[in-house]
């Protein structure tokens, strides 16, 4: 009886503590709906993106994980930035082995010291 006496007890304190929350926090209203977060480019426009960039992206969290569109967009800069570099980079190359292939092609052509005499 004791035992039944203070659940009884216990179920009203509770239940008192529920209704006491719901009514006396519903003085300012409903809750406003919350702007989703979205990405503000971090990565720079007027310069190539490089590793402390990279390292900074954050991506904002959404419900299930990343906003699939944010992370499309950022890789595929960093793609099109990648493609960029590498397109750079043969170029070089190329030029380079153009330059040596001519200085070697000039000294061929070129008398030596001895030839002189």
């Amino acid at each position: 009886m004791v035992m039944f006496l203070f659940l009884v007890v216990a179920l009203a304190v509770v239940v008192a503590a529920v209704t006491l929350a719901v009514v006396g926090g519903g003085e300012s209203g409903p809750l406003p709906e919350a702007a989703p977060e979205r990405l503000r480019d971090p990565l720079p426009a007027d310069r190539p993106v490089g590793r402390a960039d990279v390292e900074s992206l954050r991506f904002p969290v959404a419900p299930r994980g990343y906003r699939m569109s944010d992370v499309d967009d950022a890789l595929g800069r960093l793609a099109a930035e990648l493609a960029e570099r590498d397109a750079r980079i043969s170029d070089l190359e190329s030029a380079l082995a153009g330059a040596r292939a001519a200085v070697a092609h000039t000294r061929l052509d070129k008398p030596g010291p001895e030839d002189r005499r």
